[in-house]
């Protein structure tokens, strides 16, 4: 079987940033308050008129373009989101029309924060198994379409975006840049973050969460680079899923990557969910921070109490 790698990544954000001065004129809450629990300043939000799939194409334009790539040269795509309003054409779908794609396979796939981790190993084991040879692999939420704005302990915590990658197989021979998936879940656990109801509207047990991911998760992390083969010292980079700045950090610091550059986009973008890893890949990579081929772990958890990670090479 020939491996896969990404190509390119690319990033996008609606225009209208509300910060948490903001906030503070909506609800019980301050600026201290908000930052000193989950270390977010500012958020991005979408207008009534910017739909999930809007902002999901403008972030695959990008990755396209990045790679030199037209829209009819994708065969696969998948859209990672957990904030699709409808159930048919989906969001893949639209995203496909919406770039011009002639024919290709379009799948959703909701795994909430978690995500874009795992599209990207599914088209990883799709260009494995000879089912395609270049896939478009977005994540993309509009997480304020599902939050209850009078809620302080929720409302401050989400932000909208989307980032994508293109996905190709590699020259034969050549070197797989995308490693093995480490994933699973606690189905048991998956009350703890929900998006559930008429309308749906995002809630979650905070300390349940981060219980689990300060305990759980630095364990697993490990688990993902040891299946790459490296030593958490070897990363070049580490993209956790930018859901809360005081789970990050300690996170990246049980794991070990004492080298490794480690994504804080949640500071400016807040929790996008399944756009938060792509969004700060591609973040990291406009601005150099990581270099072509150096090792970045990607891992995604959250939403059903699902984890999913795996090593790649920068573009």
């Amino acid at each position: 079987m020939i491996g896969s790698r990404i190509v390119a990544v690319g990033h996008y954000q609606p225009a209208r940033v509300l910060t948490n001065e903001d906030l503070a004129g909506m609800v019980d809450t301050s600026d201290e308050w908000i930052t000193s629990r989950v270390g977010i300043r500012t958020r991005h939000v979408a207008g009534p008129d910017e739909p999930v799939d809007e902002l999901a194409a403008h972030a695959a334009a990008k990755a396209l373009a990045a790679a030199g790539r037209t829209p009819a040269e994708i065969d696969l795509v998948l859209v990672a989101t957990s904030t699709a309003i409808d159930r048919s054409p989906n969001m893949a779908a639209r995203v496909a029309a919406r770039l011009g794609m002639p024919g290709p396979a379009v799948m959703d796939i909701n795994v909430v924060c978690a995500g874009f981790t795992h599209a990207l190993a599914t088209a990883d084991h799709a260009v494995r198994a000879g089912g395609a040879s270049r896939v478009l692999v977005v994540g993309a939420d509009k997480m304020t379409d599902v939050t209850d704005w009078t809620d302080r302990t929720t409302c401050v915590l989400v932000g909208d975006g989307a980032g994508a990658a293109v996905v190709e197989a590699c020259a034969p021979g050549g070197e797989a840049g995308i490693g093995p998936v480490l994933w699973g879940s606690v189905p048991g656990m998956g009350h703890a973050v929900r998006i559930e109801g008429t309308p749906p509207r995002f809630a979650q047990e905070g300390q349940s969460v981060y219980r689990w991911a300060a305990t759980r998760l630095p364990v697993v992390a490990r688990q993902a680079c040891e299946k790459a083969g490296l030593a958490p010292e070897d990363l070049a980079g580490v993209v956790l899923h930018q859901a809360n700045l005081r789970i990050i950090e300690p996170l990246a610091r049980r794991l070990g990557a004492v080298n490794a550059v480690v994504a804080r986009d949640v500071t400016e973008s807040g929790n996008t969910s399944a756009a938060s890893i792509p969004l700060a890949f591609s973040k990291l990579v406009e601005r150099g921070e990581v270099s072509t081929g150096d090792p970045v772990l990607l891992f995604g958890f959250g939403g059903n109490l699902s984890y999913a990670g795996q090593v790649v090479r920068c573009p």
